[in-house]
């Protein structure tokens, strides 16, 4: 019976202790607090918000924060200790903020499970208002090299990050720009400066921006995010430890005013727009001195520099032969360079000439179109009319005459006392035997090893024009698909992809632009669709309305039929020249 009373009064003990446990674990009180006040502009704040419980990672609502604050991170973590038998849990929310403005900003009440925490009141300050005491342990500075320019003119962009204090790690995020491509342009610099009379580490980066759409737009610069060593208030004997700080810096945000192609630039199929602020032409010529001769090639290296442009945007060199000169043009050589915060880029391609006779030549002149975005005018860059004098060659092989004798016209009814040069050829001794045998077997050697090649031949064009095939139906089937969803700035992105791939460029050098695509498609639906498409992305006047793909996907259907068709069926000759 003792027993029994025992073993009721330890079950009673064990239910009220649960009960009391549950009592003591339930959400209670939320606090919330900020590492710093007042805050500079753009510097983060470590927003900590507390629940003397363990609950689940959602249960804290932020949204309310977007108002007045950028939300960089979250971390949470939950911690459960025991101290004389009494247990507590708390959970803690470490959230990384940044002021989008400037003045006295509040952090709402966070709510969790019906308890709330105190409102925070928050004071930003100007960076020139801060007092020598608060200057910045880390900070970023940008330069834009205009903030007014024309649709597709390049710009650069320079970050400079300054860190003040022992960096553990850290991470900068891209620029971003709607409607442009941005790219890095050579590798980040490092070095040491003193800013308000503090040493920082500087690491500096460059960017290219080429806005692609005009209109009034919203350039954001890169946002740092790091960890910094601060010092610990945790001492042991002689030592002290370090503790890490999570950081974050948001780059100021740059408006930029995009024009439009001016009505005045003669944009046409013929003309590219190069908007620069500089554009030349240079041409050399070897041999040097010029002494050209026939059979001997000639090298003429032009070279085409533009300042404010991507390697990318260099139209084609186009170079005109007059009959009698046969022109070979090598691959351009690109190249592109920073210079006092101006991208600098060069084509340079060598073209071969070969006279076949002598005489005089004349090559037209080079012309190339440019917009002037200093001085805001239309200009040409040109190289003149050039004429050369070809020699003949003392040097080159001439048709050799053998057994040229003067014989006497003996026809039926004709008497000449005038003689006449007549050719006689060599008379070929009698052959052996033994030497028609090895005629015989040299011949045979001969048949068989064209035999081979040719079956090889025919094996290599059967996997180049599958995998061409493959080639093709990948561009093309993407090119489709942005065509059906109406996106014009990835389907004008696709169209010389797909261009390249055609059989109908076969032997030819490689479109880069989509002057040149038009004049060597020569499609009057195709042009029309291009046409529409740029007005559609670069236009002046853009209406609201948006692009619709069916005209351009009809045309590229019809130019791929025609394309896959001549791929997948290659003519044959037995003696192809």
């Amino acid at each position: 019976m003792v027993k029994i009373i025992l073993k009721l009064l330890a079950l009673l003990t064990i239910t009220i202790s649960l009960a009391i446990s549950q009592t003591a674990f339930a959400l209670s009180n939320v606090t919330a607090s900020i590492d710093t006040n007042p805050v500079m502009k753009s510097d983060s704040i470590i927003l900590t918000v507390t629940a003397d419980d363990s609950v689940e990672r959602d249960a804290l609502d932020t949204s309310m924060l977007l108002k007045d604050f950028v939300i960089a991170r979250t971390e949470v973590s939950s911690q459960t200790s025991m101290i004389n038998f009494e247990t507590t849990r708390t959970t803690r929310w470490q959230i990384i903020i940044i002021p989008k403005a400037v003045g006295n900003l509040t952090i709402p009440p966070l709510t969790i499970d019906g308890h709330s925490s105190e409102a925070i009141n928050v004071r930003v300050l100007e960076q020139s208002n801060a007092t020598s005491t608060q200057q910045k342990d880390v900070f970023i500075s940008t330069e834009l090299s205009s903030k007014d320019v024309y649709v597709q003119q390049l710009l650069t962009l320079t970050v400079k990050l300054h860190v003040g204090v022992q960096l553990q790690r850290g991470s900068l995020t891209e620029p971003s720009l709607q409607g442009a491509t941005i790219e890095q342009v050579g590798k980040d610099q490092e070095s040491d400066g003193i800013v308000n009379g503090k040493r920082y580490r500087i690491i500096e980066r460059t960017y290219a921006v080429t806005p692609e759409q005009s209109g009034d737009l919203i350039l954001d610069t890169p946002m740092f995010s790091g960890d910094v060593m601060v010092q610990s208030q945790r001492r042991s004997g002689f030592l002290s430890f370090g503790d890490t700080k999570p950081i974050n810096i948001i780059g100021e945000k740059i408006p930029l005013n995009v024009r439009p192609i001016p009505d005045s630039f003669p944009l046409d199929k013929n003309t590219s727009w190069l908007p620069s602020e500089l554009l030349t032409l240079h041409q050399e010529w070897q041999p040097d001195p010029q002494e050209f001769k026939v059979g001997e090639p000639i090298t003429r290296t032009i070279t085409l520099t533009a300042a404010g442009l991507g390697k990318a945007q260099l139209p084609n060199i186009m170079m005109a032969a007059p009959k009698g000169l046969k022109i070979y043009p090598d691959q351009p050589e690109l190249h592109s360079n920073l210079t006092k915060d101006r991208l600098i880029s060069q084509k340079r391609q060598n073209f071969a000439l070969v006279a076949s006779q002598p005489g005089d030549y004349t090559l037209p002149k080079i012309t190339i179109a440019w917009w002037n975005t200093i001085t805001n005018k239309y200009q040409q860059a040109t190289l003149p009319e050039q004429k050369i004098s070809v020699k003949a060659n003392p040097d080159a092989p001439t048709p050799v005459i053998n057994n040229v004798v003067n014989a006497p016209l003996a026809q039926a009814g004709q008497t000449s006392a005038h003689p006449v040069t007549v050719m006689q050829p060599n008379i070929v001794e009698k052959a052996s035997p033994l030497q028609w045998l090895f005629l015989g077997l040299w011949l045979f050697t001969a048949f068989a090893w064209a035999l081979h090649v040719w079956y090889l031949k025919r094996a290599t064009n059967e996997n180049v024009t599958s995998n061409k095939v493959k080639t093709v139906n990948n561009h093309y089937l993407a090119l489709m698909a942005a065509c059906k969803k109406n996106n014009a700035e990835q389907a004008l992105n696709l169209v010389l992809p797909w261009l390249n791939t055609l059989p109908l460029n076969q032997g030819g050098n490689e479109i880069s632009t989509l002057s040149e695509a038009l004049i060597k498609i020569d499609n009057a639906e195709f042009t029309s669709a291009i046409d529409e498409i740029q007005l559609y992305l670069y236009g002046k006047d853009v209406t609201e309305q948006a692009w619709v793909g069916d005209k351009l996907l009809k045309a590229i259907q019809q130019i791929n039929a025609s394309g896959i068709k001549n791929e997948q069926q290659p003519k044959f000759t037995l003696n192809p020249s």
